[in-house]
């Protein structure tokens, strides 16, 4: 949703002219946020469709939102190719479920599609792991998607992804992947959040920061995950080598994570504070799985003192989410695998401090330099702004076009 939220802007700069389909919103199990209408420009078309109440879908195990809208989805946009000429169909969701609804419009309707994969689909990433470190559900989503995503991927007439890697991994997995046009685009930033957040920066005051001049706010905003342990021990093993070393500053350091969990909120279970706490450091540490809102992340980053990032051990993964965190012009302390784009673009565009998972001696001495460096309460931003701007929302859309400009010449051959 955030990709194309943040494009809708642009398309038309390009020469492409959007309508979306997406489902009610009541249909939908996840927090809710308002102010994200305030980004959309007004003259967009926008059709909703309908899903199976949760209630009734449960009893059969059905709770995805995209198994209880895909049939509403079919029905909805088979209407509307009947009654209007469109060039092109773009998936941007990671419900990827509905992506195999494309190959039935390709084949009924003769339009191309385009998938945007802003996450893995079908992962093998948890097969060797315990079963306590598996998603829910991992046995049934792990066998669904081993079915569906080829349905999807042999027909494909484009791919967009965040991440290299994941293409490369169809490109393994279906090499008729190999001759369509595909992109690595990651998320854009977008400046038009920080102007909504300040324009209701009263009605966003963090419900669980504590803002005291006694204290160094360090604040995280995302999933947790145990994919991430490799990042949070090292943060908290460079914490604790500066409690060692310099403990009347270090105890004025406080970490928030806050919604670490998808789960309904009041039912997620933390994984970044049980980490501190075997390292001992757990009094410094504060974790709420619950989720926030888009602003009310952007006004806790600018409310805190510092910001700190985790990846993830995974080495396909990305962190589209780093943007945010950029703009908002705070100390960064960031600790990725070096084979993720964001480790690159953090490097690249010198937006912040950044470790690596492979290098745990130097990167302890890092962060304890970098929490140190907070004793400055005016650091000067040394991020490269004008690389920095090739990561913009506009430039990222003007890439997607693009992309969906070589789909239609490729599907006319």
């Amino acid at each position: 949703m955030q990709r194309i939220r943040m494009s809708l802007t642009y398309f038309k700069d390009f020469g492409w002219e959007p309508e979306v389909v997406t489902v009610y919103p009541k249909h939908a199990d996840v927090l809710k946020d308002d102010l994200l209408l305030e980004s959309i420009p007004k003259d967009i078309v926008i059709h909703y469709v309908n899903a199976f109440e949760k209630k009734w879908t449960r009893k059969f195990g059905l709770g995805s939102l995209a198994l209880r809208s895909i049939w509403f989805y079919k029905q909805k946009v088979n209407s509307l190719l009947k009654s209007k000429k469109y060039d092109l169909i773009y998936f941007s969701t990671t419900e990827y479920t509905l992506c195999t609804l494309g190959p039935h419009w390709k084949k009924r309707f003769s339009i191309p599609y385009v998938i945007d994969f802003q996450d893995p689909w079908h992962s093998n990433y948890y097969l060797d792991k315990p079963k306590q470190d598996r998603p829910s559900k991992y046995w049934f989503s792990y066998r669904l998607n081993k079915y569906l995503e080829p349905i999807a991927l042999k027909k494909v007439d484009g791919i967009i992804s965040v991440s290299e890697a994941y293409i490369n991994t169809f490109y393994d997995r279906y090499p008729i992947t190999i001759d369509i046009p595909s992109a690595t685009i990651t998320f854009g930033a977008f400046e038009t959040d920080f102007e909504i957040a300040k324009k209701h920066h009263d009605s966003l005051r963090s419900s669980v920061l504590i803002e005291n001049e006694n204290f160094i706010n360090i604040v995280y905003t995302g999933r947790g995950g145990h994919d991430m342990y490799d990042a949070a021990k090292l943060l908290f093993e460079g914490f604790k080598s500066g409690l060692a070393s310099d403990y009347s500053f270090f105890t004025k350091i406080r970490f928030y994570f806050i919604g670490t969990s998808y789960a309904p909120n009041g039912s997620g279970k933390k994984t970044i504070q049980p980490i501190a706490n075997e390292l001992e450091v757990g009094d410094y540490v504060f974790e709420f799985t619950d989720r926030i809102s888009l602003y009310n992340s952007i006004n806790t980053f600018l409310s805190a003192n510092a910001l700190v990032i985790l990846g993830s051990n995974d080495t396909e993964y990305t962190a589209s989410k780093i943007f945010p965190y950029i703009l908002s012009r705070k100390p960064i302390l960031a600790l990725f695998n070096e084979q993720s784009s964001a480790y690159q673009i953090i490097k690249t565009c010198n937006a912040g401090t950044i470790i690596s998972l492979s290098d745990t001696e130097t990167g302890i001495t890092n962060i304890v330099s970098f929490l140190q460096s907070l004793k400055n309460p005016v650091l000067k931003n040394d991020t490269k702004w004008d690389l920095f701007e090739t990561f913009s929302a506009r430039n990222m859309t003007c890439k997607q076009c693009e992309l969906f400009d070589k789909v239609i010449t490729y599907a006319g051959k």
